[in-house]
């Protein structure tokens, strides 16, 4: 099922991008689940070429003029939740049953996996991926993956994601080695950083320290090398 684009202009809760597909009993718009909501003019708006499953949920801003906002070649699978104010980038995909509360920001091609929840506020960095059953309240920095069933865990990076987006074998040299210090050096973060931005000068490597400066929840801890040995 096809919907056609609103034009900006319109006074519905709702801005479709085109080229969407909304299928089966997904809820577009409807009142955000906030008891500060106070019925005042507010939006969801989705870029062009999304897909929405079955059953997937969209709720608008919270506060007045504020919005919901889903960018643009996303994919959100059945049943997956965006609370009010939620902000994704261009190419994420959120798989069935994940949940992400308010204000969660998700950046571009990130991969939330099946019946992950988010806590509110909390920020998802470019193309990360959060294995299923995730739990997620503390920032996931660019280019790492979490730990399944387990609370604010990083299991190391997203080397698959990495190569599709055309990061080169340099660069992801840089951000393994930035990682390896940030995680397993033995310095707190500010002193992590610190040494990360003389050693590793790579853009990609700056976008780490950058998303990690601009933290307010803290980030995800690694898990330790006797777990990695367990598994």
């Amino acid at each position: 099922m096809a919907w056609r684009a609103f034009p900006r202009t319109t006074a519905l809760s709702r801005v479709l991008g085109r080229r969407c597909r909304v299928h089966a009993c997904a809820v577009l718009g409807d009142l955000p689940q906030d008891l500060a909501f106070n019925d005042e003019p507010s939006y969801v708006k989705i870029g062009s070429n999304c897909v929405l499953r079955e059953g997937v949920t969209i709720h608008r801003g919270t506060k007045p003029g504020t919005s919901t906002i889903v960018g643009d070649n996303c994919f959100l699978m059945a049943n997956s939740h965006l609370a009010h104010n939620v902000q994704l980038g261009n190419g994420v995909i959120i798989a069935n049953g994940a949940l992400l509360a308010g204000y969660v920001e998700v950046g571009e091609r990130a991969f939330i996996s099946g019946n992950a929840v988010i806590h509110q506020f909390t920020r998802i960095g470019r193309l990360a991926m959060l294995s299923g059953c995730s739990g997620i309240g503390k920032d996931v920095p660019p280019f790492c993956t979490t730990v399944g069933v387990c609370r604010n865990r990083i299991a190391g990076l997203n080397v698959v994601g990495l190569r599709r987006a055309g990061i080169g074998p340099e660069d992801r040299q840089a951000i393994r080695g930035a990682i390896k210090v940030l995680y397993r050096s033995g310095l707190n973060v500010s002193q992590a950083l610190e040494r990360i931005k003389k050693e590793f000068p790579q853009p990609a490597v700056q976008e780490i320290c950058a998303f990690i400066e601009a933290s307010k929840r803290g980030i995800c801890t690694m898990r330790d090398e006797a777990e990695e040995e367990a598994e």
